[in-house]
């Protein structure tokens, strides 16, 4: 048996109030086989048993193994699967998922958004590609009136994500993409312009290859509806420019280079991609869903601060190769919203597995973000996590069969497979996979703050301490002071409240550059994405902000998100103890209740 992770109660490890609050209002079960909650004990305990309950054989080893791994904060599976595992509300455990092909049509619009109802009153966000609907202004097909576009519709669906939000605290979310070359790109871009539209959807332009083409080379670029029938030409490089400018000013849209993904895909011999979930780290075919879970790098430091502090690389080993199975049960274990997700999310079994706290780690091992150490570090740590996480998806597949749509040669002709070791492919060859997908890094906001408010996904430490407002049960928002994970072990270990140790970089010392560096030394090692917003000052000037997005395509990323204070309400703000003066999007957020 391993050494344990961490020595101290899991109790403990809730010790910080916004802690406390997040397990009580999002992750604690009212009602379950054998009651409430009725500590964080009884939550990982919860779901450990129900995910070991799917195994054929060896339950009670796994549920102790799956408990190991989640009580330590080690491993955090995602809010839903912490949620509704072994609960008796069933609700689903998967995070989100892309919806049907939209049918040009109001019969075909009103069914996929009654499929989205259902979706979302089950806990799931969603994603939808509204690229198949006419253009604004152009005749329907047998009605004789003239239609709305993808925009209003997209409307219909935000409309839909607030008012199931208003049954309950969680958030209803939706990712909208519309293609490129859609004669409603123009409005599609300019759509969250005005404050407050569309608020519970993010926007991301499909961008292809040829359109990055045509912008370099100052040509104009063909509109089209449907793809084949050319309706307009326009210029690319202004239309570009209009995207850059309205996702400077509002933080949307984001970018979503879809060649790239499908090129990439492990699946693009049975399948195309045109939307990801609503966070941008999982691109999914229709009706697909997201199953995602993070290794808290955080926890896994040893001796931190010292010139020993290293990664603990044989326990991060062991750890993937449980989480791999737990998040493989969760397919087993979860209900479904609808049967065509269940069949598309069997047929591939695709998971999520990331990485949180990678900023803390970084502090604690004396490495500054952004810098080449730490970049090759965070390398070197997602690829020992990439083969981890094959390796245990080859035997599982020796286990237990592989998944439903696995083709030998075709899978190993994949882009993301030829990469893999060679003893790893020889193992697909002889053996196959259990799941399409293996990793994403997803944005673990809430999960990291339950975790002790470790830095939340990739992105840099936000700062040492911090106002952050969070909703409660009854979708109020609640503000709480907190103080990041490794800047209170460091403040511990020297006796003072206002210590910092030397290698924290707050976000705000981090470029947009960096930050999509950091990207590209991930992305290599990451079959699906990476949810990562370039978070940016305020006072970035739109000249130095537009070649971002270009940057983060030369360097090989799947998309690339934005954000300026400015742009948006925020959530988060330094503390003025901290140095910093009160922030004023808080404070109108505070006032307003939102």
């Amino acid at each position: 048996m391993h050494a344990a992770v961490a020595t101290i109660p899991a109790e403990a490890k809730l010790a910080p109030p916004i802690a406390q609050h997040v397990w009580a209002t999002r992750y604690r079960a009212a009602a379950s086989p054998a009651g409430p909650d009725a500590s964080i004990a009884a939550t990982w305990r919860r779901v450990a048993h129900a995910l070991a309950a799917v195994e054929p054989a060896g339950r009670e080893s796994w549920e102790q193994r799956f408990h190991e791994i989640l009580e330590a904060f080690a491993f955090l599976p995602g809010g839903r699967i912490l949620a509704g595992a072994g609960t008796t509300q069933q609700p689903t455990l998967f995070n989100c998922f892309v919806m049907g092909t939209l049918a040009d049509s109001l019969g075909g619009i009103g069914r996929a958004l009654a499929e989205a109802a259902l979706t979302l009153q089950r806990g799931g966000g969603i994603g939808i590609d509204f690229s198949p609907l006419r253009p604004h202004g152009t005749p329907a097909r047998t009605s004789g009136t003239i239609a709305s576009g993808p925009v209003s519709f997209i409307g219909v669906f935000d409309a839909m994500c607030e008012t199931i939000q208003s049954t309950g605290a969680r958030r209803g979310a939706l990712m909208a993409t519309l293609r490129c070359d859609h004669p409603d790109i123009g409005r599609f871009i300019t759509a969250k312009a005005a404050p407050g539209a569309l608020s519970h959807s993010n926007l991301s332009v499909l961008v292809s290859d040829a359109f990055l083409a045509a912008i370099r080379r100052r040509e104009d670029w063909p509109l089209q509806f449907p793809p084949s029938v050319e309706r307009a030409r326009v210029p690319a490089a202004p239309l570009w420019q209009s995207l850059l400018r309205a996702s400077y000013e509002s933080g949307d849209p984001g970018v979503l280079f879809i060649d790239r993904i499908n090129r990439l895909n492990n699946l693009g011999y049975c399948e195309r991609i045109s939307a990801t979930n609503p966070c941008g780290e999982v691109p999914l075919p229709p009706y697909g869903a997201c199953d995602l879970g993070s290794i808290n790098l955080a926890r896994l430091v040893r001796d931190p601060f010292t010139p020993a502090a290293r990664l603990d690389t044989d326990r991060l080993a062991e750890i993937v190769t449980v989480a791999v199975r737990l998040l493989d049960n969760v397919i087993d274990a979860s209900p479904f919203p609808l049967r065509r997700q269940r069949d598309a999310v069997r047929r591939a079994r695709r998971i999520g597995l990331g990485i949180t706290g990678l900023a803390d780690a970084l502090v604690m091992l004396g490495m500054r973000y952004g810098d080449d150490a730490s970049l090759a570090f965070a390398a070197s740590t997602m690829r020992a996590i990439r083969d981890a996480a094959y390796r245990a998806s080859v035997g599982l597949a020796e286990e237990k069969g592989a998944f439903p749509a696995f083709q030998r040669q075709a899978c190993l002709d994949a882009p993301f497979i030829r990469a893999l070791p060679a003893d790893i492919r020889d193992a697909i060859a002889r053996h196959g996979l259990r799941n399409s997908h293996l990793l994403a890094i997803a944005p673990t906001g809430t999960i990291s703050l339950l975790a002790g408010n470790v830095s939340s996904g990739i992105e840099p430490v936000f700062a040492a301490d911090q106002r952050r407002l969070v909703l409660d049960a009854e979708a109020r928002p609640v503000e709480f002071v907190v103080t990041d994970y490794a800047v209170q072990l460091w403040r511990d270990r020297e006796g003072r409240a206002d210590a910092l140790p030397s290698a924290l970089l707050t976000a705000a010392g981090v470029s947009g550059e960096a930050q999509i560096d950091m990207l590209a030394a991930l992305q290599p090692y990451v079959d699906n994405a990476i949810s990562k917003t370039i978070t940016l000052p305020e006072t970035r000037n739109f000249e130095a902000f537009a070649g971002l997005f270009e940057r983060a395509y030369d360097q090989g990323l799947k998309g690339c998100t934005v954000f300026r204070p400015a742009a948006r309400r925020a959530v988060l703000a330094p503390v003025p103890s901290a140095g910093y003066p009160d922030c004023p999007v808080c404070a109108e957020a505070r006032a307003s209740g939102s």
